[in-house]
């Protein structure tokens, strides 16, 4: 089944960003991919999107979905017809709306977790964690701040902003292919946040990320954007080294 154009708002999507060892992320993506470098540093995170009024696109709002979402990215590369191509692989997505979890790989590209989700915000504070139902968890706790961090790679927001909005081509695993979706943002406007905790089971897993291997590098907020995902062309499957 053809992916539609799906449109919608986000109404918060914060980008939970780390750095990581090039050699360790090269075992866990699939051929096509490899890991886009900045600064000799591969670049992983999580992306945690509360999705408004989602639908295909041309259906009235009333149709639409609101839901929250969880998904684990890897920035990568890839040759394509000649070209170099940059977007995100996404082995894992997880989500509050069972709906999600019924048509991901066919409506929505990729397989999709559910998972309860715990969300507080307010007066610039945000507590979001969830756990998955195969017991994947994630957490942050993080303030806005007017400050970007001067211990991230990317040493001045813009820069992390236009990193960060090369990776609008997401490709997600489907047994012989990888399905890809592009985010048109209608505005894009990123602001930093200040971390005060963060936890993912997903990252801290040794067996996959040793020791040493990964590190905590910034977090970004984005608030009240419409946007349009469109289905990209499928990649070949060749094997997926990471179980989702």
């Amino acid at each position: 089944m053809k992916i539609p154009t799906i449109h919608g708002y986000i109404d918060r999507r914060i980008l939970i960003n780390f750095t990581a060892d090039p050699k360790t992320v090269e075992k866990i993506i699939p051929f096509p991919f490899r890991p886009k470098i900045y600064k000799g540093k591969a670049v992983v995170g999580i992306c945690l999107i509360r999705l408004k009024n989602i639908k295909p696109k041309g259906l009235p709002s009333f149709m639409g979905l609101h839901s929250e979402n969880g998904a684990h990215r890897i920035a990568v590369e890839w040759d394509e017809n000649g070209e170099t191509k940059t977007g995100v692989y996404i082995p894992r997505r997880d989500t509050s709306l069972k709906f999600n979890t019924l048509v991901g790989g066919r409506l929505f590209p990729g397989k999709h977790y559910l998972a309860k989700f715990n969300v507080k915000e307010g007066s610039g504070n945000y507590h979001i964690d969830f756990i998955s139902s195969d017991g994947t968890e994630t957490l942050i706790d993080a303030i806005e701040t007017t400050t970007f961090s001067n211990k991230s790679v990317f040493e001045t927001l813009d820069n992390a902003s236009a990193f960060f909005r090369s990776g609008d081509l997401g490709y997600s695993p489907n047994k012989t292919k990888f399905e890809g979706l592009r985010l048109n943002a209608f505005t894009w406007q990123v602001r930093p946040l200040e971390v005060l905790n963060i936890k993912s089971s997903f990252f801290e897993d040794e067996a996959v990320f040793p020791k040493g291997s990964i590190a905590f590098d910034n977090a970004l907020l984005m608030t009240n954007i419409e946007h349009e995902w469109k289905a990209e062309n499928q990649l070949r499957c060749i094997s997926v080294n990471m179980h989702p």
